[in-house]
Protein backbone atom coordinates (compact mmCIF):
# COMPACT_ATOMS: atom_id res chain seq x y z
CA UNK A 1 0.00 0.00 0.00
CA UNK A 2 0.87 3.26 -0.55
CA UNK A 3 0.47 6.86 0.84
CA UNK A 4 -2.05 9.01 -1.30
CA UNK A 5 0.10 11.64 -2.51
CA UNK A 6 -3.19 14.34 -1.93
CA UNK A 7 -3.08 13.61 1.90
CA UNK A 8 0.64 14.96 2.10
CA UNK A 9 -0.34 18.12 -0.12
CA UNK A 10 -3.67 18.29 1.73
CA UNK A 11 -1.71 18.22 5.17
CA UNK A 12 0.97 21.16 4.04
CA UNK A 13 -1.91 22.93 2.35
CA UNK A 14 -3.94 22.95 5.91
CA UNK A 15 -1.01 23.81 8.20
CA UNK A 16 0.27 26.64 6.24
CA UNK A 17 -3.36 28.20 5.03
CA UNK A 18 -3.55 27.67 9.71
CA UNK A 19 -0.67 29.42 10.37
CA UNK A 20 -0.52 31.96 7.65
CA UNK A 21 -4.27 32.72 8.71
CA UNK A 22 -2.91 33.64 12.45
CA UNK A 23 -0.30 35.12 11.87
CA UNK A 24 -2.57 37.97 10.16
CA UNK A 25 -4.59 37.95 13.15
CA UNK A 26 -1.97 38.18 15.78
CA UNK A 27 -0.37 41.36 13.78
CA UNK A 28 -3.48 43.30 13.69
CA UNK A 29 -3.82 45.34 16.76
CA UNK A 30 -6.56 44.17 19.09
CA UNK A 31 -9.63 46.40 19.94
CA UNK A 32 -10.03 47.26 23.79
CA UNK A 33 -6.78 45.71 24.22
CA UNK A 34 -8.13 41.95 24.38
CA UNK A 35 -10.61 41.47 21.40
CA UNK A 36 -9.42 39.55 18.10
CA UNK A 37 -9.72 42.28 15.42
CA UNK A 38 -10.98 40.44 12.31
CA UNK A 39 -13.28 43.51 10.84
CA UNK A 40 -11.79 43.62 7.33
CA UNK A 41 -14.14 43.59 4.52
CA UNK A 42 -13.62 39.84 2.67
CA UNK A 43 -13.58 41.19 -0.77
CA UNK A 44 -12.22 44.63 -0.51
CA UNK A 45 -9.82 44.13 2.39
CA UNK A 46 -10.72 47.61 3.57
CA UNK A 47 -10.67 47.65 7.27
CA UNK A 48 -13.45 48.48 8.51
CA UNK A 49 -13.85 52.27 10.48
CA UNK A 50 -16.84 54.09 12.61
CA UNK A 51 -18.55 55.07 9.56
CA UNK A 52 -19.13 51.11 8.99
CA UNK A 53 -22.44 50.93 11.14
CA UNK A 54 -22.48 47.50 13.27
CA UNK A 55 -19.63 46.40 11.04
CA UNK A 56 -17.38 49.35 12.69
CA UNK A 57 -14.58 48.48 15.63
CA UNK A 58 -16.87 50.24 18.38
CA UNK A 59 -18.90 46.63 17.79
CA UNK A 60 -18.01 43.29 19.51
CA UNK A 61 -19.48 40.24 18.51
CA UNK A 62 -19.48 37.32 21.23
CA UNK A 63 -19.61 34.94 18.60
CA UNK A 64 -17.23 35.88 16.92
CA UNK A 65 -14.64 36.51 20.27
CA UNK A 66 -15.64 32.76 21.64
CA UNK A 67 -14.72 30.91 18.37
CA UNK A 68 -11.56 32.86 17.99
CA UNK A 69 -10.41 31.77 21.88
CA UNK A 70 -11.59 28.20 20.97
CA UNK A 71 -8.99 28.90 17.95
CA UNK A 72 -6.50 30.24 19.74
CA UNK A 73 -6.51 27.59 22.33
CA UNK A 74 -7.12 25.01 19.88
CA UNK A 75 -4.60 26.09 17.72
CA UNK A 76 -1.24 27.20 20.08
CA UNK A 77 -2.25 22.72 20.89
CA UNK A 78 -1.29 21.91 17.78
CA UNK A 79 1.71 24.33 17.32
CA UNK A 80 3.59 23.68 20.25
CA UNK A 81 5.53 20.52 18.17
CA UNK A 82 5.60 22.61 14.90
CA UNK A 83 6.03 26.18 15.60
CA UNK A 84 6.75 26.99 19.56
CA UNK A 85 7.52 30.68 18.83
CA UNK A 86 3.61 30.60 16.96
CA UNK A 87 2.11 28.98 19.84
CA UNK A 88 3.53 30.82 22.55
CA UNK A 89 2.03 34.25 20.51
CA UNK A 90 -1.35 32.47 20.18
CA UNK A 91 -0.87 31.73 24.11
CA UNK A 92 -0.46 35.38 24.67
CA UNK A 93 -3.66 36.50 22.53
CA UNK A 94 -6.09 34.31 24.45
CA UNK A 95 -4.91 35.52 28.21
CA UNK A 96 -6.31 38.69 28.10
CA UNK A 97 -9.39 37.70 25.89
CA UNK A 98 -10.38 34.95 28.07
CA UNK A 99 -10.02 37.11 30.95
CA UNK A 100 -12.23 39.83 29.15
CA UNK A 101 -14.98 37.62 27.85
CA UNK A 102 -14.72 35.41 31.76
CA UNK A 103 -15.87 38.49 33.24
CA UNK A 104 -18.61 39.58 30.73
CA UNK A 105 -19.89 35.93 30.99
CA UNK A 106 -19.63 36.28 35.53
CA UNK A 107 -21.14 40.06 34.73
CA UNK A 108 -24.24 39.19 32.89
CA UNK A 109 -24.76 35.08 33.43
CA UNK A 110 -24.86 35.01 29.85
CA UNK A 111 -22.79 36.09 26.48
CA UNK A 112 -24.76 38.20 23.78
CA UNK A 113 -24.17 38.08 19.91
CA UNK A 114 -23.19 41.66 19.93
CA UNK A 115 -21.70 44.50 22.82
CA UNK A 116 -21.61 47.94 21.75
CA UNK A 117 -18.28 50.28 22.18
CA UNK A 118 -19.17 50.41 26.37
CA UNK A 119 -19.72 46.67 26.68
CA UNK A 120 -23.28 46.83 26.89
CA UNK A 121 -25.68 43.82 24.96
CA UNK A 122 -26.96 45.17 22.18
CA UNK A 123 -28.53 43.64 18.33
CA UNK A 124 -28.58 45.04 14.86
CA UNK A 125 -32.52 44.76 13.91
CA UNK A 126 -33.68 43.85 10.33
CA UNK A 127 -32.68 47.58 9.06
CA UNK A 128 -29.19 47.37 10.51
CA UNK A 129 -30.35 49.91 13.43
CA UNK A 130 -28.55 48.94 16.52
CA UNK A 131 -30.92 48.39 19.74
CA UNK A 132 -30.39 47.69 23.06
CA UNK A 133 -30.85 43.88 23.88
CA UNK A 134 -33.28 42.76 26.93
CA UNK A 135 -31.71 40.82 29.88
CA UNK A 136 -31.42 37.15 28.64
CA UNK A 137 -32.79 35.67 31.69
CA UNK A 138 -33.65 32.22 31.31
CA UNK A 139 -33.13 32.26 27.92
CA UNK A 140 -29.96 30.93 25.88
CA UNK A 141 -28.68 31.38 22.83
CA UNK A 142 -25.50 30.66 20.08
CA UNK A 143 -23.06 33.48 21.86
CA UNK A 144 -23.54 31.60 24.69
CA UNK A 145 -22.43 28.50 23.13
CA UNK A 146 -19.34 30.01 21.43
CA UNK A 147 -18.24 31.18 24.48
CA UNK A 148 -18.27 28.73 26.54
CA UNK A 149 -16.60 26.38 24.48
CA UNK A 150 -13.65 29.06 24.10
CA UNK A 151 -13.64 29.61 27.56
CA UNK A 152 -13.22 25.93 28.24
CA UNK A 153 -10.75 25.22 25.26
CA UNK A 154 -8.56 28.01 26.67
CA UNK A 155 -8.81 27.56 30.37
CA UNK A 156 -7.61 23.95 29.94
CA UNK A 157 -5.00 25.23 27.54
CA UNK A 158 -3.99 28.62 30.23
CA UNK A 159 -4.15 25.90 33.23
CA UNK A 160 -6.88 28.06 34.60
CA UNK A 161 -8.22 25.18 36.32
CA UNK A 162 -10.04 26.90 38.92
CA UNK A 163 -12.76 28.61 36.40
CA UNK A 164 -13.18 25.07 35.01
CA UNK A 165 -16.18 24.48 36.87
CA UNK A 166 -18.11 27.42 36.29
CA UNK A 167 -17.57 27.14 32.23
CA UNK A 168 -18.46 23.72 32.56
CA UNK A 169 -21.50 24.55 34.31
CA UNK A 170 -22.53 27.52 31.57
CA UNK A 171 -22.02 24.71 29.45
CA UNK A 172 -24.45 22.39 30.70
CA UNK A 173 -27.26 24.71 31.55
CA UNK A 174 -27.18 25.64 27.17
CA UNK A 175 -27.75 22.27 26.78
CA UNK A 176 -30.75 22.48 29.32
CA UNK A 177 -32.00 25.63 27.77
CA UNK A 178 -31.98 23.61 24.80
CA UNK A 179 -33.90 20.63 26.15
CA UNK A 180 -36.50 22.64 27.94
CA UNK A 181 -37.85 25.08 24.78
CA UNK A 182 -35.40 27.72 26.35
CA UNK A 183 -32.95 28.69 23.35
CA UNK A 184 -33.27 31.27 20.63
CA UNK A 185 -32.01 31.02 17.35
CA UNK A 186 -32.54 34.63 16.21
CA UNK A 187 -30.00 37.04 18.08
CA UNK A 188 -31.23 40.36 15.89
CA UNK A 189 -34.56 40.24 17.62
CA UNK A 190 -34.92 41.03 21.40
CA UNK A 191 -34.27 38.13 23.74
CA UNK A 192 -38.10 36.97 24.58
CA UNK A 193 -40.70 34.13 25.31
CA UNK A 194 -42.83 35.22 22.76
CA UNK A 195 -39.83 34.95 20.08
CA UNK A 196 -39.20 31.35 21.68
CA UNK A 197 -42.73 30.28 21.32
CA UNK A 198 -42.91 31.77 17.31
CA UNK A 199 -39.86 30.15 16.56
CA UNK A 200 -39.54 27.03 14.73
CA UNK A 201 -37.45 23.85 15.36
CA UNK A 202 -34.66 24.09 13.97
CA UNK A 203 -31.83 21.54 14.69
CA UNK A 204 -29.09 24.50 14.50
CA UNK A 205 -28.87 24.62 18.48
CA UNK A 206 -28.56 20.64 18.87
CA UNK A 207 -25.48 20.46 15.64
CA UNK A 208 -23.70 24.20 17.37
CA UNK A 209 -23.47 22.55 20.79
CA UNK A 210 -22.48 19.48 19.73
CA UNK A 211 -19.16 20.02 18.86
CA UNK A 212 -18.73 20.30 22.52
CA UNK A 213 -18.34 16.55 22.76
CA UNK A 214 -14.89 16.03 21.03
CA UNK A 215 -13.69 19.58 22.81
CA UNK A 216 -14.81 18.70 26.14
CA UNK A 217 -13.21 14.45 25.74
CA UNK A 218 -9.61 16.08 24.41
CA UNK A 219 -9.64 18.23 27.46
CA UNK A 220 -10.33 15.47 30.18
CA UNK A 221 -13.82 15.96 30.39
CA UNK A 222 -15.34 13.15 28.49
CA UNK A 223 -17.86 12.16 31.39
CA UNK A 224 -19.66 15.15 30.86
CA UNK A 225 -20.82 14.19 27.03
CA UNK A 226 -24.04 12.07 27.54
CA UNK A 227 -25.76 14.79 25.98
CA UNK A 228 -23.86 14.70 22.41
CA UNK A 229 -25.74 11.05 22.54
CA UNK A 230 -28.99 12.39 22.84
CA UNK A 231 -28.65 15.25 20.67
CA UNK A 232 -27.51 13.21 17.96
CA UNK A 233 -30.44 10.61 18.49
CA UNK A 234 -32.83 13.50 18.30
CA UNK A 235 -31.51 14.73 15.25
CA UNK A 236 -31.58 12.13 13.79
CA UNK A 237 -34.93 11.06 14.31
CA UNK A 238 -37.01 14.05 13.87
CA UNK A 239 -34.99 15.42 10.98
CA UNK A 240 -33.55 12.87 8.83
CA UNK A 241 -35.54 12.41 5.18
CA UNK A 242 -34.92 8.89 4.48
CA UNK A 243 -35.48 9.07 0.57
CA UNK A 244 -33.06 11.97 0.69
CA UNK A 245 -30.69 11.35 3.20
CA UNK A 246 -30.81 14.99 4.05
CA UNK A 247 -31.40 16.60 7.26
CA UNK A 248 -34.72 19.23 7.03
CA UNK A 249 -33.80 22.26 8.82
CA UNK A 250 -37.30 21.44 10.25
CA UNK A 251 -39.37 18.44 10.60
CA UNK A 252 -42.06 18.54 7.71
CA UNK A 253 -40.88 21.69 5.86
CA UNK A 254 -38.68 21.15 3.18
CA UNK A 255 -35.67 23.38 3.04
CA UNK A 256 -32.22 21.98 3.77
CA UNK A 257 -29.54 23.48 5.36
CA UNK A 258 -27.46 21.50 3.72
CA UNK A 259 -24.15 22.72 5.49
CA UNK A 260 -25.40 22.53 8.29
CA UNK A 261 -26.09 18.70 7.53
CA UNK A 262 -22.38 18.36 6.99
CA UNK A 263 -21.12 19.84 10.39
CA UNK A 264 -23.75 18.08 12.39
CA UNK A 265 -22.14 14.78 10.95
CA UNK A 266 -18.78 15.90 11.37
CA UNK A 267 -19.33 16.79 15.28
CA UNK A 268 -20.85 13.72 15.58
CA UNK A 269 -18.17 11.99 14.61
CA UNK A 270 -15.82 13.60 16.26
CA UNK A 271 -17.76 13.01 19.66
CA UNK A 272 -18.79 9.01 18.45
CA UNK A 273 -16.01 6.60 20.21
CA UNK A 274 -14.38 4.12 17.59
CA UNK A 275 -15.92 1.42 18.17
CA UNK A 276 -19.58 3.47 17.67
CA UNK A 277 -22.43 1.62 16.00
CA UNK A 278 -21.47 0.85 12.55
CA UNK A 279 -25.05 1.17 11.79
CA UNK A 280 -24.55 4.92 12.98
CA UNK A 281 -21.85 5.66 11.16
CA UNK A 282 -23.61 4.45 8.06
CA UNK A 283 -26.63 6.64 8.44
CA UNK A 284 -24.26 9.63 9.24
CA UNK A 285 -22.02 9.05 6.25
CA UNK A 286 -24.90 8.84 3.88
CA UNK A 287 -25.92 12.32 5.38
CA UNK A 288 -22.70 13.89 4.42
CA UNK A 289 -22.84 12.30 0.49
CA UNK A 290 -26.61 13.15 -0.09
CA UNK A 291 -25.69 16.17 2.11
CA UNK A 292 -22.45 17.56 -0.15
CA UNK A 293 -23.80 16.04 -3.24
CA UNK A 294 -26.96 17.98 -3.52
CA UNK A 295 -25.41 21.30 -2.56
CA UNK A 296 -22.25 20.80 -4.51
CA UNK A 297 -23.46 23.60 -7.21
CA UNK A 298 -21.18 25.97 -8.06
CA UNK A 299 -18.78 27.44 -6.60
CA UNK A 300 -19.25 26.02 -3.05
CA UNK A 301 -21.88 24.76 -1.44
CA UNK A 302 -25.87 26.03 -1.44
CA UNK A 303 -27.09 27.61 1.45
CA UNK A 304 -30.44 25.60 1.13
CA UNK A 305 -31.97 22.68 -1.37
CA UNK A 306 -34.88 20.87 -1.12
CA UNK A 307 -35.17 17.39 0.16
CA UNK A 308 -38.16 16.96 -1.69
CA UNK A 309 -36.90 17.65 -5.25
CA UNK A 310 -32.93 18.52 -4.37
CA UNK A 311 -33.77 22.19 -6.31
CA UNK A 312 -31.38 24.40 -4.82
CA UNK A 313 -33.33 27.36 -2.84
CA UNK A 314 -30.92 29.65 -2.05
CA UNK A 315 -27.87 29.56 -3.96
CA UNK A 316 -25.98 31.61 -2.43
CA UNK A 317 -22.23 29.90 -1.42
CA UNK A 318 -20.62 30.50 1.92
CA UNK A 319 -16.96 29.78 2.23
CA UNK A 320 -17.64 27.86 5.76
CA UNK A 321 -19.08 24.79 4.24
CA UNK A 322 -16.19 23.58 2.21
CA UNK A 323 -14.17 23.39 4.89
CA UNK A 324 -16.65 21.64 7.33
CA UNK A 325 -16.91 19.31 4.26
CA UNK A 326 -13.35 18.55 4.57
CA UNK A 327 -12.99 18.33 8.28
CA UNK A 328 -16.62 15.55 8.03
CA UNK A 329 -14.96 13.57 4.99
CA UNK A 330 -12.01 13.55 6.42
CA UNK A 331 -13.48 11.61 9.81
CA UNK A 332 -15.84 10.24 7.91
CA UNK A 333 -13.21 8.33 5.34
CA UNK A 334 -10.77 7.50 8.40
CA UNK A 335 -13.79 5.63 9.91
CA UNK A 336 -15.42 3.82 6.74
CA UNK A 337 -12.29 3.74 4.25
CA UNK A 338 -15.11 4.50 1.97
CA UNK A 339 -13.78 6.20 -1.04
CA UNK A 340 -17.03 7.92 -2.03
CA UNK A 341 -15.90 9.86 1.18
CA UNK A 342 -12.39 10.22 -0.03
CA UNK A 343 -13.90 11.96 -2.93
CA UNK A 344 -16.21 14.41 -1.24
CA UNK A 345 -12.85 15.40 0.68
CA UNK A 346 -11.12 16.21 -2.54
CA UNK A 347 -13.79 17.44 -4.00
CA UNK A 348 -14.34 19.95 -1.50
CA UNK A 349 -10.46 20.65 -0.99
CA UNK A 350 -10.38 21.49 -4.61
CA UNK A 351 -12.81 24.42 -4.48
CA UNK A 352 -12.36 25.68 -1.52
CA UNK A 353 -8.55 26.36 -2.23
CA UNK A 354 -9.23 27.08 -5.90
CA UNK A 355 -11.88 29.58 -6.06
CA UNK A 356 -12.55 31.08 -1.97
CA UNK A 357 -8.69 31.06 -0.88
CA UNK A 358 -7.31 33.98 -1.56
CA UNK A 359 -3.72 33.24 -0.17
CA UNK A 360 -2.41 36.80 0.02
CA UNK A 361 -3.33 37.69 2.47
CA UNK A 362 -4.59 34.17 3.74
CA UNK A 363 -8.39 34.34 3.91
CA UNK A 364 -11.25 33.27 2.08
CA UNK A 365 -14.08 35.43 0.86
CA UNK A 366 -17.12 34.79 2.87
CA UNK A 367 -19.85 34.46 0.17
CA UNK A 368 -19.60 33.87 -3.61
CA UNK A 369 -22.36 32.98 -6.40
CA UNK A 370 -21.79 31.64 -9.76
CA UNK A 371 -20.91 35.33 -10.27
CA UNK A 372 -18.39 35.53 -8.10
CA UNK A 373 -17.77 37.01 -4.54
CA UNK A 374 -20.03 39.03 -3.18
CA UNK A 375 -20.75 41.41 -0.37
CA UNK A 376 -23.04 39.36 1.81
CA UNK A 377 -22.66 38.22 5.18
CA UNK A 378 -23.65 34.85 6.59
CA UNK A 379 -23.76 35.68 10.49
CA UNK A 380 -21.38 38.33 11.44
CA UNK A 381 -19.29 40.62 9.65
CA UNK A 382 -16.19 39.97 11.29
CA UNK A 383 -14.06 37.42 9.21
CA UNK A 384 -13.28 34.27 10.61
CA UNK A 385 -10.70 34.00 13.63
CA UNK A 386 -9.58 30.73 12.66
CA UNK A 387 -12.57 28.76 13.85
CA UNK A 388 -14.86 27.44 10.28
CA UNK A 389 -11.77 27.15 8.54
CA UNK A 390 -8.79 26.63 11.19
CA UNK A 391 -10.65 23.77 13.03
CA UNK A 392 -11.96 22.12 10.11
CA UNK A 393 -8.64 22.11 8.78
CA UNK A 394 -6.76 21.03 11.76
CA UNK A 395 -9.29 17.93 12.26
CA UNK A 396 -7.75 17.11 8.82
CA UNK A 397 -4.16 17.41 9.79
CA UNK A 398 -5.15 14.56 11.74
CA UNK A 399 -6.81 12.45 10.30
CA UNK A 400 -4.65 12.73 7.48
CA UNK A 401 -1.28 12.04 9.54
CA UNK A 402 -2.78 9.11 11.37
CA UNK A 403 -3.81 7.88 7.49
CA UNK A 404 -0.10 8.27 6.82
CA UNK A 405 0.86 6.64 9.83
CA UNK A 406 -0.83 3.65 9.13
CA UNK A 407 1.23 3.30 5.68
CA UNK A 408 4.43 4.53 6.75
Amino acid sequence: MTIDPFLVHARQTYADANAGTLRWMLARPPLGGAFLNTKQHSVTLRDYGPGDGHRAPAYTYGWIQGRGLESLATHAGFFAQEDPALAAALDTAAAPLFARLDALLARDGHAYFTYDAALNPVYPDAADVIRPQAPAGDIYSYADIFVAKGLLAAGHRLGRTLDQGRHLAALEAIVAAIEGGRFQINERLPLSCDELRAQLDDFGPRMILLAGGGLLRRIGLGAHTAYCDRFIAHVLDRHLDPASGLLRNVPGLDPCNVGHGIEFVGFALDHLPADADPALVATLERVLIASFRRGFVGPGVALAVSAATGEVLNPLCPWWSLPETIRTAALCHARTGNPEALAVWKDAHEAFFTRYWRGTPPLAYQTMTRDGPIDYVPATPDLDPGYHTGLSLLAAIEVADALIARVA
